[in-house]
């Protein structure tokens, strides 16, 4: 009896000694497969499957990746209405500060309406929210970025709460397309 104690004992003490290293040997892994993931509040609104949803925006460039998301449809329409998809889609290693469709709607009607008949300032507005280069969530602490319109986007904050030039909040960061890093915000951003 005291040789089949000493064989548990032996092999609960091999057994715990065993699972430090296993969990140590997996968790690089899973470090690597959570780097990059989206962050903030409103990633949760985004669809878990199909379009729209961060797996599915990751094999399309940008453009069409936010046709697949409801959240981004103003965008989109506005995007069209200035001849800037296939300039986006066909960019390479860009960041996309994307407002939402509730973004859209804290600017007056008219005005709105204005801004979209009116495709010189409504490029102007739209390339100001894209950086030439890629800008991900360890650079938006305190960043500072030229637009493809010509001005520059500051960024500021931590953990999962940034804002962008002092105003816009990214409600969903770090959404990866095929060509763009897409940080999904609260407000339409203008230039100055």
């Amino acid at each position: 009896m005291n040789i089949s104690y000493a064989r548990r004992r032996v092999g609960a003490v091999l057994a715990a000694a065993a699972l430090p290293l296993s969990l140590a040997a997996v968790a690089p892994q899973a470090w690597a497969a959570d780097a990059g993931a989206p962050f903030g509040p409103g990633c949760a609104s985004l669809p878990k499957q199909g379009p729209g949803s961060p797996s599915a925006m990751a094999g399309q460039p940008v453009a069409t990746a936010a046709a697949g998301n409801p959240e981004l449809s103003t965008l989109v329409a506005a995007l069209k209405q200035a001849g800037l998809v296939d300039t986006l889609d066909r960019a390479k290693d860009i960041t996309v500060f994307a407002p939402t469709n509730a973004a859209f709607a804290k600017i007056p009607k008219a005005q709105l309406d204005k801004v979209l008949a009116d495709k010189a300032a409504l490029t102007k507005i739209l390339t100001y929210h894209v950086v030439g280069s890629t800008v991900d969530q360890a650079d938006l602490a305190d960043g500072s970025f030229k637009t493809l319109e010509g001005g520059t986007l500051t960024t500021g904050g931590g953990g999962d709460s940034y804002k962008v030039n002092g105003t816009a909040a990214i409600v969903c960061g770090d959404v990866a397309t095929s060509n763009a890093t897409v940080h999904v915000v609260d407000t339409v951003l203008m230039p100055k």
